[in-house]
């Protein structure tokens, strides 16, 4: 008995004692990343990345400085606009306008699928027109599909509404695509006339899309049921944080609408933020977090026009001047839109256009026009066919939706295929 006490003793001993690990003299000691590094996801290491790329092309001369400084001229007020705009609507999400917005068009379609696929496709349009398609891709999305948990059904039908639109409603003002504040300073037009002009393609974008969404993903056979359960009215912490940033967001694309230059829609943009800024610095600073800080889309933009650039003079100048061609009709336009939205599913809508327009000969507007349908329509096959459709999976994946890929990409196939073509042929006939 003493010795099985003993023994008992010595295992309880052992089991307390420290383990102690015995590094192998010819190992070397790996250290652990800085807290810092290891919270970046995926997206931001591929802006990291292609800012040290591009910033390298620069040092060696790869990127003539000439080259580099046109660029950064032409770039920097976008980059602005763009990291102003998510400050915008982050702070917007944060203060429940959206949720507000989503459960009230849930609550207006009183059960019914077509009502509220309609509103669905509204508001994610919308959104993208007056605010960028970004910001439906990073706050519309995870709003969306809280809005499916909410109404118990399943969430794949909302998500695909929300990416489709956030590329393929892009094309009627200068402030929903990047593309567009780039096609609009050369091809010279207001946001007005800029507006004039593809809004019939716009119209032709939506309904291809609309009629796609309803085949593939919302009709009875696909969604699963016929009647969704009424949620209840979304009631936000703080109701004037809520309408002062719905009444910024409005402040801003009445502004977007009236400016010319993209300098004027950082200023608006930045206007906006700042005033929501405040709002929450007097009513909820708790809020306000360093992670509000908008650093990788600059980042990211900033190394990809510099990438792109580099590549486009060394490489891809030639073959695109091959496939666009220099005519200026109906064919030179087709083959603009088709070379863009190809370009834009192998490597990225934002270099696709740039390597584009440097093809395109500067009095042929209208091919212009119509690269820019292709690189905006175009960008739904591959998942890193536009940063918001890379932005909308990541979403996804975080929220723990499954995105069959294979229906994806041959769903937006469709899509692309049958908007590009539709806009295309309303841009000529407008």
């Amino acid at each position: 008995m003493e010795g099985e006490t003993h023994a008992r003793e010595a295992s309880s001993h052992a089991r307390e004692a420290p383990t102690t690990v015995r590094r192998v003299p010819w190992l070397p000691v790996i250290p652990r990343r800085p807290a810092a590094l290891r919270r970046l996801g995926a997206l931001d290491w591929i802006a990291i990345v292609l800012f040290v790329a591009g910033m390298a092309f620069f040092a060696t001369g790869l990127l003539p400085a000439h080259d580099a400084g046109r660029t950064w001229h032409r770039i920097w007020p976008l980059a602005l606009f763009l990291a102003m705009v998510v400050v915008l609507a982050e702070l917007t999400t944060t203060a429940g306008f959206f949720d507000l917005v989503a459960r009230r068009l849930a609550i207006i379609a009183r059960g019914n699928f077509a009502a509220l696929f309609a509103l669905c496709v509204a508001f994610a349009a919308a959104t993208t027109i007056g605010l960028n398609l970004d910001t439906t891709a990073v706050l519309l999305t995870p709003v969306m599909l809280a809005l499916a948990r909410a109404l118990r059904v399943p969430p794949l039908p909302i998500a695909i509404c929300t990416v489709w639109l956030a590329n393929t409603a892009s094309l009627l003002l200068p402030v929903s695509n990047l593309t567009n504040l780039l096609a609009r300073d050369r091809v010279t037009l207001t946001s007005t006339a800029f507006a004039a002009r593809m809004g019939a393609a716009q119209v032709a974008s939506l309904l291809v899309t609309g009629v796609a969404l309803w085949a593939f993903y919302w009709r009875r056979g696909r969604r699963g049921a016929d009647r969704y359960p009424l949620p209840e009215p979304f009631r936000p912490d703080d109701p004037w944080l809520t309408r002062i940033a719905g009444t910024a967001c409005l402040f801003f694309i009445i502004a977007a609408i009236l400016a010319n230059q993209p300098l004027a829609l950082a200023i608006a943009a930045s206007i906006a933020a700042g005033a929501v800024l405040a709002a929450f610095a007097v009513r909820d600073r708790g809020k306000l977090r360093w992670s509000l800080v908008p650093w990788r889309l600059p980042v990211f933009l900033t190394g990809l026009f510099f990438v792109m650039q580099t590549i486009s003079l060394h490489l891809l100048g030639p073959v695109m001047h091959a496939l666009i061609g220099s005519s200026p009709g109906p064919g030179g336009t087709f083959r603009a839109a088709a070379t863009g939205a190809g370009l834009a599913n192998l490597v990225n809508n934002l270099p696709a256009y740039v390597a584009g327009e440097a093809a395109v000969p500067m009095a042929n507007h209208t091919q212009l026009l119509g690269l820019l349908i292709g690189v905006n329509v175009g960008p739904v096959i591959t998942p890193w066919a536009s940063l918001a459709t890379l932005i909308w999976f990541d979403r996804c994946a975080s929220a723990g939706v499954r995105i069959p890929l294979r229906r994806f990409m041959l769903t937006g196939a469709c899509v692309a295929v049958a908007g590009i073509a539709l806009a295309t042929a309303a841009l000529l006939w407008a």
